[in-house]
């Protein structure tokens, strides 16, 4: 064999154990409670959780509440399924936290907490369609 292809091989066999290494750690979208099943049957891959901030009848948010050093905070989120579940992030809050449409959690439980590695934020776009009206 000639010295190029053994080292071709050499890359493709790099690039295959990347491969395999990386889908292990792939985390699932799931909801709150099979989350919370995921974590009680010894399952501690992270997951993706999609929803909402509860919001009351007016359409406020309700249910940030920051940590006494700004460095952290929790809230209430409503999951596709409409289960309700306080989470907590080690981070400030991101800005414009309160105007996102939608919330993916990035985490694992932790007691009946859910802890947030990181917070995806989808907010509402302002290149909305429009209807257009003819001159």
């Amino acid at each position: 064999m000639k010295k190029s292809h053994i080292f071709l091989l050499v890359v493709i066999a790099i690039a295959v154990s990347v491969v395999i290494s990386t889908a292990g750690d792939a985390s699932s979208y799931v909801n709150f409670k099979t989350a919370k099943e995921m974590k009680q049957n010894g399952d501690d891959n992270m997951v993706h959780v999609v929803g909402e901030l509860k919001k009351d009848g007016q359409g406020k948010v309700v249910g940030i509440k920051p940590s006494n050093d700004r460095l952290s905070f929790s809230f209430i989120m409503v999951d596709d399924s409409q289960q309700e579940q306080l989470v907590f992030y080690k981070e400030p809050v991101p800005a414009d936290f309160t105007k996102s449409e939608k919330v993916v959690v990035i985490g694992n439980y932790y007691n009946e907490t859910f802890v947030a590695d990181k917070i995806l934020l989808k907010c509402p776009s302002k290149y909305e369609e429009t209807e257009i009206k003819p001159l």
